[in-house]
């Protein structure tokens, strides 16, 4: 799954930030002349999204690429609103990212079946027409529609979730995404984002998984005030932080926060409680999304959109980020280490002496007489 969306990222974040500022421009009535060409940039990949994924999709699963961006070009032709259904017009990009998904993999697997079959004389011609053609009717008179379904309930999902339980569902959210990521099963959310951004024109979950991040910086902090003889982890934690601050938190989880155990823990306390803040904003009506998947922490602040003024979703923002931040530092510092690790943790890397004191004889040093009475020579 992450080979197929994860080298879609780039473009996500370029058109996303490009797509903010256009909102910027928009609200502030400004360059009114740049918007138009601004939009079209910055909508022209999400249009066509769904060819991307099916190229990828049948990369990954051993098709030729090209054919699986071509029978998930159907879903995106416009003139699939001519074609009817279980008695319902098709709209075009029905189904979505998850419809260019499932119809690439049936693509790869026809063609690798025809390709056993069909003799090598006429390989050529009739393996791709075959397979075009036979993922094409199922994709228009099958998948589309299934998928459609599936993409639906899934915005639906997230609205109702957020809407009605938006505190309790960005705690748990928050709090277990960091599981997640250790786990690289944060990668299968990724078509969930995709969705929800082709639908609503951003994602209201991010921000909110985003505070796991804000609850590992502040579990570090509180490692780095608590251990100020461990030069070693100090050291690993300065190292980590700022990738940290921008979201990308997989330095701090394996290089201080799991291995130490419970640190991982009060981490997980701290993306919880900032989770929870952003999903009761959201529950109060003031929505909380990002235009596109990637980044995170500090770097996801140009991304940032939702119903309110551009102004007060950075605010709400910004304050789920402290509230992660601040909850994960007070978690950690007070209850993430055993008196007995911190007895260990600070006693096991004192700061290296210099040569010379390391090379002294043990015992008290000896001053010179003659130095000494040279030093004193004139007082008194």
């Amino acid at each position: 799954m992450a080979n197929i969306f994860v080298p879609l990222i780039p473009a996500l974040i370029g058109c996303g930030i490009i797509a903010g500022l256009n909102g910027l421009l928009t609200n502030a009535g400004w360059l009114p002349s740049l918007v138009p060409p601004l939009t079209a940039i910055a909508s022209g990949f999400m249009s066509l999204i769904a060819v991307f994924v099916g190229y990828n999709t049948a990369k990954e699963f051993g098709g030729t690429p090209v054919l699986g961006g071509a029978v998930a070009a159907v879903i995106v032709f416009p003139g699939i609103a001519n074609v009817t259904a279980f008695g319902q017009k098709l709209a075009p990009g029905q189904g979505g990212v998850l419809g260019a998904l499932a119809a690439a993999l049936l693509a790869a697997h026809i063609e690798k079946q025809l390709r056993r079959r069909v003799p090598e004389a006429l390989d050529v011609l009739l393996t791709p027409t075959l397979t075009v053609l036979l993922t094409g009717l199922v994709t228009v008179f099958g998948l589309m529609y299934a998928a459609g379904e599936v993409s639906q309930a899934i915005g639906t999902a997230a609205d109702w979730l957020l809407s009605h339980g938006g505190a309790l569902a960005g705690f748990l959210l928050g709090g277990l995404f960091l599981p997640l990521v250790m786990l690289g099963l944060h990668q299968a959310l990724i078509p969930i984002h995709t969705t929800l951004i082709q639908q609503q024109g951003y994602t209201t979950l991010l921000p909110i998984l985003a505070m796991a991040g804000a609850g590992q910086v502040g579990a570090a902090l509180a490692l780095y005030a608590r251990l100020r003889r461990n030069h070693s982890i100090r050291t690993t934690i300065r190292s980590a932080l700022p990738a940290g601050f921008l979201g990308v938190g997989e330095p701090l989880i394996y290089g201080v926060s799991l291995p130490l155990g419970r640190p991982f823990i009060t981490a997980c306390v701290g993306g919880a409680f900032g989770g929870g803040f952003v999903g009761l904003v959201n529950q109060l009506g003031d929505t909380v999304g990002s235009t596109a998947i990637g980044p995170s922490g500090l770097a996801l602040f140009p991304l940032v959109k939702g119903n309110q003024a551009l102004g007060t979703t950075i605010a709400v923002y910004a304050l789920g980020l402290l509230v992660g931040y601040a909850v994960g530092f007070v978690a950690t510092y007070f209850f993430g280490l055993s008196k007995q690790q911190r007895s260990v943790l600070n006693a096991a890397t004192e700061a290296p002496r210099p040569e010379a004191d390391a090379a002294a004889p043990d015992g008290p040093r000896r001053t010179d007489p003659d130095t000494r009475n040279t030093a004193l020579e004139g007082v008194g």
